[in-house]
């Protein structure tokens, strides 16, 4: 039985992160063990950004934090489960509570936003 998460069969892993107090999911980012590792020393979520190729600590540019409370890993050890007390309100880079704020109806295929803004990112992100 591992401790943790095995990156030995990939170096990222998928994290879903969700609201401790809420159980909403917030979103899902990919950890590598470096992230992994701060993540637990820090207690605040750090995740590895595929798009930039470089540590992700949530929250660096907008303020809007994930605090660690607890940490699961599946049964196969390759994915994870954060639960987070989320700072600021907002997970999402487009100013939302949740990633996940449009909902797809299944017989239309078309998409509605269920989710409110908290915060414009034209003003947090300038750039």
């Amino acid at each position: 039985m591992s401790d943790g998460p095995d990156f030995s069969k990939a170096e990222l892993i998928p994290v879903i992160a969700q609201d401790i107090a809420t159980g909403d999911v917030l979103m899902l980012a990919y950890m590598n063990q470096t992230a992994y590792q701060e993540t637990l020393q820090t207690g605040r979520v750090c995740y590895w950004s595929r798009s930039r190729q470089k540590l992700w600590r949530k929250g660096e540019e907008s303020g809007n934090i994930q605090e660690l409370k607890e940490i699961y890993y599946d049964c196969d050890a390759d994915t994870l489960l954060v639960k987070v007390t989320q700072i600021g309100g907002a997970a999402c880079h487009e100013g939302y509570k949740s990633c996940f704020f449009r909902r797809i109806d299944p017989a239309t295929g078309s998409a509605t936003v269920v989710g409110n803004r908290i915060f414009d990112p034209k003003a947090v992100y300038k750039k």
